[in-house]
């Protein structure tokens, strides 16, 4: 698990949440007026989350992004012009060193759906990841997506809340990580625990969401303060009080090659189909 920009000896990668609405922000995400009294169930939709207040574990969360794909279309080599409020990273490796960041070749919108598809060009894998509100900061959130995924061998996903300064010792919250077709499982890294082996990842035991990746699901990060939860289809996976970040995180989406160890095959092709996109603050 790493940013991009930090070398790393663990082998894992990451999710999001968020607070603040990305200057320049897409006509579809919306900040939510102080005065709304509006709430909403647990996101496990077909559709984005309306705009409005969610109530979850006796706290209010005002919703800041949104983003359901629907408004623009954008063939491969035009998504940055197409939403130029979303973040990517672009022109260096990923956390394995074997793929390179390439969102021009990689990502694309058609029917309302954000496609990332994973391939090889000239022995080089192409990866990508976004960053849904920019490098917004956060110091509590709650990130859901709607999202499925291919079976592929050699390639990954992972959902990501990462340190806004990139120090990794301030911690990590993974969710949805898991190679393309697997079980998702959550992991998140305990502050201040750095060394030559990496981070120490709660929980202590590994558990895994009920189904895999190949059919559309909902999956929740929620971070508040003290505790982090991990929903599928709004069904709690798992929880920590033991690895809780205290500073500034953004929320990054990222596909790259597998940290399993296993080949990145040259005819593979690996697609990340996400549906929609809500953060709560």
């Amino acid at each position: 698990m790493r940013s991009p920009f930090v070398l790393v000896t663990a082998v894992s990668v990451a999710l999001v949440v968020a607070t603040g609405l990305a200057a320049g922000a897409p006509a579809d995400a919306a900040t939510v007026p102080a005065s709304s009294k509006a709430t909403a169930t647990i996101p496990n939709s077909t559709t984005v989350p309306a705009r409005g207040n969610l109530v979850t574990n006796g706290r209010t969360w005002k919703m800041s992004y949104r983003q359901g794909f629907d408004s623009t279309n954008a063939a491969v080599g035009q998504f940055a012009k197409a939403y130029p409020s979303i973040g990517t990273y672009d022109g260096f490796s990923d956390t394995t060193g074997r793929g390179k960041y390439a969102p021009a070749k990689v990502l694309s919108v058609s029917k309302g759906v954000l496609d990332f598809a994973l391939h090889t060009e000239k022995g080089q894998p192409l990866v990508a990841a976004i960053m849904p509100d920019g490098y917004a900061p956060h110091k509590t959130g709650r990130v859901s997506i709607r999202y499925k995924t291919t079976k592929t061998t050699g390639y990954k996903f992972v959902g990501m809340l990462w340190p806004s300064n990139d120090n990794w010792n301030e911690g990590e919250i993974d969710w949805p990580e898991a190679d393309l077709g697997a079980r998702a499982r959550p992991a998140s890294a305990v502050p201040g625990t750095l060394s030559a082996r990496g981070m120490q990842f709660e929980p202590g035991k590994e558990t895994f969401a009920s189904s895999d990746t190949t059919g559309w699901h909902v999956a929740t990060t929620e971070w508040d303060k003290g505790i982090v939860r991990f929903y599928w289809d709004g069904k709690l996976v798992s929880s920590t009080t033991k690895a809780v970040p205290k500073t500034a995180f953004r929320v990054t989406l990222q596909a790259e090659t597998t940290t399993s160890g296993a080949a990145v095959p040259a005819s593979a092709v690996g697609h990340v189909s996400i549906d929609w996109i809500a953060i709560w603050n």
